[in-house]
């Protein structure tokens, strides 16, 4: 039987392949290889479509999250908030500025930072908050916003996983001081390598943004010390090639998770399969459609077996990482977040997923727990 892809990218590059060909011919035919044209055009058009002052793109979503916070002044001394349950590089940023990191808890149904464990948590040290927008849902930001404004810390989006999700009207990334995307090739939005965007609410932060990246100055000049986090021509123009079609996939994704919805409904898997709900208050773009499910190990290696990719995200909730033992985390801190990363189980995810694929997935689930098919 044809195996199920967790992603499947050859799938999307056919319906887009001339399209990314003439994006690579204009590169080659430049010779310009790193920011230049390319990369100012795309990031004028995210700009706009965010509602930010500017944009500036940067080598990968990890540095956006380095360079914003380094813009923000977070560093030796500051602590920084931010969630137990999301991919190290959230917490490895507020790390490589030498800042603190504070994590506290996530809310059980949308898995978004919980913003009452955030207020409990802020200190006379908090510098900066990070909410990560998981798996293509915008957290509660709103008393965020308030509480960033209440008490004069640094609002810093983490939308790696939910370019084009909205909450209220507003771009997922476009509520705090700064936004930051990644464009790895297996996110919604993703390049043939790594890329990353920092979404800025005001232009003299961007043009800091745009001096850290380029090694802390110009001209020869340094009067910082930065990195090199430039982006890819080459990354921008086949990013700027899939732009058009990132509204029509993400209405593809919200069909397939409908779907999904539907087809654990007729399966009656409650009690060993919790999927997850729909957002009332925004707009989901499903990076991962990741289900709670009992003997969640079990079923992964169940499923592997039959040929069907899925990941685990996260095993390890930040508080528990061996590098950061140092903080004290102990089994309990965050307890939400521990039983989700112990039941969270993603499913395959991507616009071209057909009916047939989907059927086939939760067809097996149903094997794996009632030990027959429906």
């Amino acid at each position: 039987m044809t195996a199920i892809p967790f992603v499947d990218l050859r799938a999307q590059h056919l319906g887009i392949g001339e399209a990314v060909a003439r994006a690579v011919a204009r590169v080659a035919d430049s010779q310009q290889f790193i920011l230049g044209d390319e990369v100012r055009a795309l990031e004028e058009t995210l700009a706009s479509r965010f509602g930010v002052a500017a944009a500036v793109g940067v080598a990968n979503g990890s540095d956006a999250l380095y360079l914003a916070l380094r813009v923000a002044g977070v560093g030796p001394g500051d602590e920084v908030i931010t969630t137990a349950l999301s991919f190290f590089a959230t917490a490895g940023a507020i790390a490589r500025v030498s800042a603190t990191p504070v994590f506290v808890d996530i809310e059980p149904e949308g898995l978004g930072i919980d913003p009452d464990r955030v207020l409990a948590a802020v200190s006379s040290r908090t510098r900066a908050v990070v909410p990560v927008h998981l798996f293509g849902r915008c957290v509660r930001i709103e008393p965020l916003v308030s509480l960033s404004e209440r008490h004069g810390f640094v609002l810093v989006e983490d939308a790696a996983q939910a370019i084009d999700a909205t909450r209220g009207g507003r771009a997922a990334g476009s509520f705090g001081d700064f936004g930051c995307l990644s464009f790895h090739p297996t996110k919604n939005l993703g390049a043939w390598g790594d890329g990353g965007m920092v979404l800025c609410k005001s232009v003299t932060a961007a043009r800091e943004v745009a001096r850290l990246r380029a090694h802390g100055g110009a001209d020869g000049v340094h009067e910082v010390v930065g990195i090199n986090s430039r982006l890819d021509a080459l990354q921008a123009a086949i990013l700027r090639a899939k732009l058009p079609q990132l509204a029509a996939w993400s209405h593809r994704r919200r069909e397939c998770a409908a779907r999904y919805r539907e087809l654990f409904f007729e399966a009656g898997l409650d009690g060993d399969v919790s999927v997850p709900r729909l957002d009332n208050d925004g707009v989901e773009v499903f990076h991962h459609f990741a289900i709670r499910c009992q003997k969640r190990d079990a079923l992964r290696a169940h499923l592997t077996d039959a040929g069907i990719g899925v990941g685990v995200y996260y095993p390890t909730p930040l508080h528990l990482q061996p590098c950061f033992a140092a903080l004290g985390g102990r089994v309990g801190d965050c307890p939400v977040a521990e039983r989700a990363a112990l039941e969270l189980l993603s499913l395959p995810m991507f616009p071209e997923l057909s009916h047939a694929q989907q059927t086939r997935v939760v067809a097996e689930i149903a094997v794996f727990y009632r030990g027959k098919r429906n």
